[in-house]
């Protein structure tokens, strides 16, 4: 990743509605959700949210599909993994320290499943 790009998604993130779409799109994934879902989320006009769509688009942050009558947006989220790493990629070298990252990935049927086991174990 070069600067240009660090900047580019920094920027398209640094608004509150395209954070609060990618933040949304992120807890959707890896399906992603159509965009009047977005909307009726967010109370976002149909407008509005087509213009913080297309800045988190150019920025790579989300890609759309046609279903039908419907787009659907979703999080790129290899876009986000290169920017954490851009970001940590000489993380502590000059201390002579260790840094720990962790990549997260979804997984929904284990959080699903972990949901349902602790509604059980609360009754």
């Amino acid at each position: 990743m070069q600067n240009r790009q660090a900047i580019t998604i920094l920027a398209a993130l640094a608004q509150e509605s395209r954070l609060a779409v990618y933040r949304l799109l992120v807890e959707h994934a890896p399906e992603g959700l159509a965009a009047s879902a977005i909307a009726e989320k967010l109370g976002l006009p149909n407008a509005t949210l087509s213009f913080h769509l297309k800045e988190l688009s150019h920025a790579g942050l989300v890609s759309s599909r046609q279903s039908g009558r419907f787009i659907y947006y979703a999080p790129v989220m290899e876009a986000m993994d290169e920017l954490v790493g851009y970001l940590t990629d000489h993380c502590c070298s000059q201390s002579g320290g260790t840094c720990a990252t962790a990549k997260r990935k979804c997984a929904p049927a284990k959080r699903a499943a972990d949901a349902g086991r602790r509604r059980s174990d609360s009754v």
